[in-house]
């Protein structure tokens, strides 16, 4: 046997999944619905029947506790023997009140039974000869039209079995028994404000329990004389319909046609003897913590203020145990719903300390890249600057000298250089513009190497990309002379002629462009 502080995790397959539709269905702790599965030997359907009926006691621990020595009870038990003579004293004058038990309820279209194919081969003989015999007795019978009803009243009824459907009702489930049987009570009485549940007797029995309300069920039988003039004057009066609607008597509605199988079955349940039948239904915790007891029975035809005055005397007498359980499950209800508040509270601020931590992971990475980046960009400078300085000492050394002064075809060149100096020299006139492009590159070198002395040979730095980052321009006419133009200093700029040495930038191109 299972014992209540058994943990879930130590069930098996089979035992967790009778305890999921255990407490779907009828919504129990999980502590108390492994105690009772366990005294029911992990049958569901037992233990839903323990649920909503009570639990009876158990023979085998009855038993067990015959056998044992019972232990002599502490003198701080006093008060407990007290308080059970006080209730023995004041439950003799509380009525008693019995279990309503939930009901067993056949589906609205059972299934045809279907033989198989080789049996239904094997019988058809035996089947075609049975059709020929009772065509050929139905012939007689309309021959002999009296044999029929003498054999019908000699007859054992006994052997006829199950009692078939005489009242040409067909059997339904019982939401639709419940829809059917509001139909007709609104068809033949008009419209009322009872509001009957449409549902099942169960459904209305579980929603009375788990809602801590007290069920009114009312049973018709349509062939009973008083059933028309009761339900006029007394269920659908003022009076009735106005305590029914009453918010604070916390009343739910369920009727029945005892023309139908559920509606039968609860009159047979609840021990209805006499219709009209009207009984109060409610939990009784003092009874057990499951139950659902019967305490209030109304039978045969009474008056409007009788009726409401029996109701409110067995709502006052239960109202105050299920006042202080439904005050209980407030309380466990608002625990719960700030348990929730705080784990919701502690997720929330749980994420928000994620959400930071993330954002600092990411800006902490961001931070990294962007150092990582500078760092690229500074040794590419770096890497950059020595291959210039590299190129420059390489293109220096394979310039050619300046042409001395016995050549007069030499091309005489004036620059006015970034530093504002202004440098002369001559060319020669086969020279193309990028030796003077490099000369205005090179000067510094140059300056350089005249003062010192002859370098070993420098090689051109390897996957160097230069590009000159000026240009040579001629005052006045302005006129640009373009490195990548081609042709030779003589043919460009003449005999001779004043350049300007000017920095290419975004916006001086911007201009030449325009």
């Amino acid at each position: 046997m299972s014992s209540p502080g058994l943990d879930i995790s130590q069930l098996s397959d089979s035992q967790r999944e009778a305890l999921e539709t255990y407490t779907t269905v009828t919504g129990q702790e999980p502590v108390e619905a492994i105690a009772l599965l366990g005294r029911s030997q992990w049958n569901v359907q037992i233990a839903i029947a323990k649920f909503f009926d009570g639990e009876g006691p158990d023979p085998v621990e009855e038993a067990r506790a015959a056998l044992d020595t019972a232990p002599a009870r502490p003198a701080r038990q006093t008060q407990n023997l007290m308080n059970e003579d006080l209730a023995a004293q004041f439950s003799r004058a509380s009525p008693a009140v019995e279990p309503a038990p939930r009901i067993t309820t056949q589906p609205g279209d059972p299934p045809i039974y279907r033989p198989p194919f080789l049996l239904a081969l094997v019988f058809t003989p035996f089947n075609l000869l049975y059709r020929l015999l009772y065509n050929s007795f139905r012939l007689f019978g309309a021959l002999f039209p009296f044999l029929p009803r003498l054999l019908n009243t000699t007859t054992n009824p006994a052997l006829h079995g199950t009692p078939r459907n005489t009242n040409g009702r067909r059997p339904l489930a019982p939401k639709d028994t419940a829809a059917r049987f509001i139909r007709e009570f609104e068809e033949e009485y008009g419209t009322h404000s009872l509001g009957f549940m449409e549902n099942g007797y169960n459904m209305a029995l579980e929603k009375a329990h788990r809602d801590m309300k007290f069920l009114l069920v009312v049973l018709l039988a349509p062939e009973h004389d008083d059933t028309d003039s009761w339900v006029k004057e007394t269920l659908l009066s003022r009076e009735v319909t106005g305590f029914v609607n009453d918010a604070q008597n916390n009343l739910v509605v369920w009727g029945g046609n005892v023309q139908d199988s559920e509606a039968f079955q609860v009159s047979n349940s609840i021990r209805c003897t006499k219709f009209p039948f009207a009984a109060l239904i409610v939990h009784t915790p003092n009874v057990s913590s499951t139950a659902m007891s019967v305490i209030a029975r109304i039978s045969g035809t009474t008056s409007a203020a009788e009726l409401v005055e029996k109701l409110r005397s067995a709502i006052s007498q239960n109202r105050e145990p299920l006042e202080r359980l439904r005050a209980t499950r407030a309380e466990q209800q608002a625990s719960r719903s700030l348990r929730e508040q705080q784990d919701s509270a502690y997720e929330r601020s749980l994420a928000i300390d994620r959400e930071r931590a993330r954002q600092r992971r990411e800006a902490e990475a961001a931070r990294q890249r962007e150092e990582q980046l500078a760092a690229d960009r500074q040794a590419a400078e770096e890497k950059r600057a020595r291959d210039l300085a590299q190129w420059k000492q390489w293109r220096a050394q394979s310039l050619p000298d300046e042409p001395s002064a016995d050549v007069k075809e030499a091309v005489r060149i004036s620059l006015r250089l970034l530093s504002g100096e202004r440098v002369v020299r001559r060319f020669s006139p086969t020279a193309d513009m990028e030796e003077l492009y490099a000369f205005v590159e090179c000067y510094e070198v140059l300056k350089e190497s005249e003062t010192s002395e002859k370098a070993t040979t420098i090689e051109e730095p390897e996957g160097f990309q230069h590009e000159y980052g000026f240009r040579l321009v001629s005052p006045m006419p302005r006129m640009v002379y373009k490195v990548n133009a081609g042709g030779s200093i003589q043919e460009k700029v003449g005999r001779g002629g004043n350049l300007l040495v000017e920095p290419i930038d975004e916006e001086s191109d911007e201009e030449e462009a325009s």
